[in-house]
């Protein structure tokens, strides 16, 4: 019963926390090696009202901004084939004015200060927190919206 309880609450604080651009849900790329942390970050996203993407490397991340034109991109740093680094070099390229959040479990100055030279909006250390991933949808949307 009170499991019933704490899913009403969190369906009605999800309701009153909807993030939109322009009147419609924002579209984010979750781009991360991790099923598990994938599916976690998709829930969190989709309790502001977001549509959301997966992809599990670099490689595919460019591929499905290219395809499904999303509104922001959450990018793993560390990840095979084509890891975040390198995949934020090319989303810069193709989609210059795509706000992008790095995510990192291991993060370093160094890769904090290269992502950001590279042109991320920000840099968020795993484990995320809700108010986080929120303060992060919101630089997204304003990014977005300056950009349309």
């Amino acid at each position: 019963m009170e499991e019933n309880n704490e899913m009403e609450n969190m369906q009605e604080e999800s309701k009153e926390e909807i993030i939109e651009l322009d009147g419609h849900p924002l579209r984010i790329l979750v781009t991360d090696d991790s099923k598990l942390l994938r599916k976690k970050l998709h829930v969190e996203l989709e309790k502001y009202g977001c549509e959301v993407i997966e992809a599990e490397n670099g490689k595919e991340a460019v591929m499905k901004t290219l395809q499904e034109k999303p509104d922001g991109v959450f990018l793993d740093i560390v990840m095979p084939e084509v890891g975040g680094i390198e995949a934020l070099r090319v989303l810069k390229e193709v989609a210059p004015d795509l706000p992008v959040i790095m995510l990192s479990s291991a993060g370093t100055p160094q890769k904090l200060m290269e992502t950001l030279k590279l042109g991320a909006l920000d840099f968020i250390q795993k484990p995320y927190t809700s108010v986080q991933i929120k303060k992060a949808l919101e630089s997204i949307r304003k990014k977005a919206a300056g950009n349309e």
